[in-house]
């Protein structure tokens, strides 16, 4: 029974994300909120100008309407179960650590779509709100009671002590950041997130948390109802507003199954392109000018190689679906 709820959380976030664009992209068309290309970019990415910004509500709101719906339903029909109760707490406080990103990914489009620039807020000003909203967060599930161990494959419940939160407080700013960074091409951050949340799913199944399970199908609804209007040549981009809010969600479906550190694993295209982003800027720097890569995040250096926006959605995305089969892997005999 419990299937029936997952495949009707993917199915109802797919179609409401899907519907909504045919409302959300003639009315971003129609208030001009459209990106504005950067100078240094790829040449041919300056006949994206203009592409309306913020898509993101699409999945957000699709996302928003499964976990409504479902969830809770399940949960009536499953009991007032303490640990039913407790898994609930943690799923809505993932969601709204998502939509906390991606008010500030908001902000950022909205400067962005007002002042016509396409640098929003400044990094000190994006780092501080991101570490305010992650220490909330934290803060949160310690105060209901996570304690600070994790389930690692192998390895069972290790308990890292206080050092949990300090490194669990930079790891979803790095991830969120990180996520955030693999936008950029058509398609590319959307398709990546959709089999991260379908390894979560499937991780979720074989732990019989059907509640997590049900997140991670949303997840997975919403971004596959966004790729309808994001494939190339993309009609909308998710913007800031979509990016850091999927960076949210990828950690928040790691802390729902207690397992933040797969995401290393899983979400190993998000950890690559962030690095090439950090190698960049730390060779520039120590070479005085010059570049490790054509340009970064990694997504570009390789369009300014040769590989087509489809290419580079196709082979990322393959990526993601073998890490997250060893995740699965690791977890079905790990436990």
């Amino acid at each position: 029974m419990s299937s029936v709820w997952i495949m009707a959380a993917v199915a109802l976030s797919f179609c409401v994300s899907a519907l909504f664009g045919k409302w959300l992209v003639p009315f971003l068309h129609r208030i001009n909120f459209g990106q504005t290309i950067r100078a240094e970019g790829p040449s041919w990415h300056k006949k994206k100008n203009g592409t309306p910004i913020m898509g993101g509500f699409m999945f957000i709101v699709g996302i928003a309407v499964a976990l409504v719906v479902c969830e809770p339903l399940w949960r009536h029909q499953s009991g007032e179960n303490p640990d039913v109760m407790y898994m609930q707490l943690k799923i809505i406080a993932g969601f709204l650590l998502a939509a906390a990103c991606g008010f500030i990914g908001f902000l950022d489009d909205y400067i962005k779509a007002v002042k016509k620039r396409n640098l929003g807020l400044n990094v000190r000003q994006k780092l501080l709100l991101q570490f305010l909203t992650a220490g909330i967060y934290l803060y949160t599930l310690w105060h209901a009671g996570c304690g600070s161990k994790t389930l690692i494959p192998f390895a069972g419940s290790v308990d890292w002590g206080v050092w949990y939160w300090i490194v669990c407080l930079f790891g979803i700013v790095g991830i969120v950041n990180a996520v955030n960074f693999t936008d950029g091409i058509d398609g590319l951050n959307a398709s990546v997130t959709f089999f991260v949340s379908l390894s979560f799913l499937v991780i979720a199944g074989i732990l019989k948390l059907t509640q997590a399970a049900i997140f991670a199908g949303a997840v997975a609804g919403g971004c596959l109802g966004f790729l309808l209007w994001n494939f190339h040549p993309a009609k909308v981009f998710m913007g800031d507003t979509g990016s850091l809010f999927l960076g949210g969600i990828v950690c928040a479906l790691g802390f729902t199954l207690n397992m933040p550190i797969m995401i290393l694993l899983i979400g190993i295209i998000y950890i690559i392109e962030i690095l090439s982003v950090v190698l960049q800027v730390c060779y520039f720097k120590a070479t005085h000018g010059r570049r490790l890569f054509k340009m970064s995040p990694i997504h570009h250096h390789l369009e300014l190689c040769g590989w087509s926006e489809e290419k580079i959605c196709t082979v990322f995305s393959a990526v993601t679906i073998i890490c997250g089969i060893a995740a699965v892997l690791m977890v079905h005999f790990g436990f």
